[in-house]
């Protein structure tokens, strides 16, 4: 009779195994971050081309020796965790894998293209709507008053923060269906707390965009798509589970 706990593994295999997960993602990571410091003038004009729209002029300026060395490298490495992403999704879930039940493993590739699919969605709509309303609104602020002369690495680095905010924040629908997956997550739940959802929704809006009510609708109003969205990926899954 076969034993069943031949394929068990124990505390130190499934060490063994996260780190091999986690050395492919890293190098997964420095491949997509030289493949994208190869195309780093590129990559550059397209995260400045918003600074050139803006009704008051914004100068950027570099305050420091290395100060673009660090910038192109750190803009690199965050291009090259975008590009690795699926791998990145990919690597977690095979990991998490082995503790699901067979007819939820079969998600694993919908999953990860699904996941990378709204981060890339999010992001888009970070870039061409987050990004020039903010800066239209803070730039906006000092016109007439005080030049608009802005360091490149805090410019990054807010960049950055709203481009990734929105990405993740796009990765509602994908949670709802990993914890839908699981069990934990069910359409009439969610319809029962969407009221309160929507109050939770408009406050994460209000810290992702600049402190004006019109960027804080604007995010609202996908943030409440996504939501419903949401819905009905948990109950495709639970259809598909009865």
């Amino acid at each position: 009779m076969e034993n069943t706990n031949d394929h068990e593994m124990g505390f130190f295999d499934h060490l063994e195994e996260f780190r091999w997960r986690l050395i492919k993602s890293i190098f997964a990571i420095l491949i997509g971050s030289i493949l994208s410091f190869n195309y780093m003038d590129y990559i550059m004009n397209i995260l400045l081309r918003p600074t050139m729209k803006t009704s008051v002029p914004i100068n950027l300026q570099v305050l420091s020796v290395q100060g673009m060395f660090l910038i192109k490298w750190f803009i690199a490495f965050a291009s090259g965790c975008i590009l690795s992403l699926p791998i990145l999704i990919y690597q977690f879930w095979k990991f998490v894998a082995p503790g699901l039940k067979i007819n939820e493993k079969k998600y694993a590739i919908p999953i990860v293209f699904f996941s990378f699919f709204s981060f890339i969605i999010g992001v888009l709509f970070g870039y061409h709507i987050l990004i020039p309303f903010s800066l239209e609104f803070f730039s906006g602020i000092s016109e007439g008053y005080v030049e608009n002369n802005f360091s490149i690495q805090y410019y990054f680095s807010f960049l950055t923060w709203l481009l990734i905010g929105a990405g993740l924040i796009f990765q509602l629908p994908v949670v709802s269906l990993i914890l839908s997956i699981i069990g934990l997550l069910t359409p009439p739940f969610m319809r029962h707390y969407r009221r309160h959802s929507i109050i939770v929704i408009l406050v994460l809006s209000s810290f992702v965009t600049p402190p004006d009510p019109v960027s804080m609708i604007i995010m609202a109003f996908p943030l409440i798509f996504l939501y419903e969205l949401s819905i009905g990926v948990s109950w495709l899954v639970n259809r598909d589970r009865s």
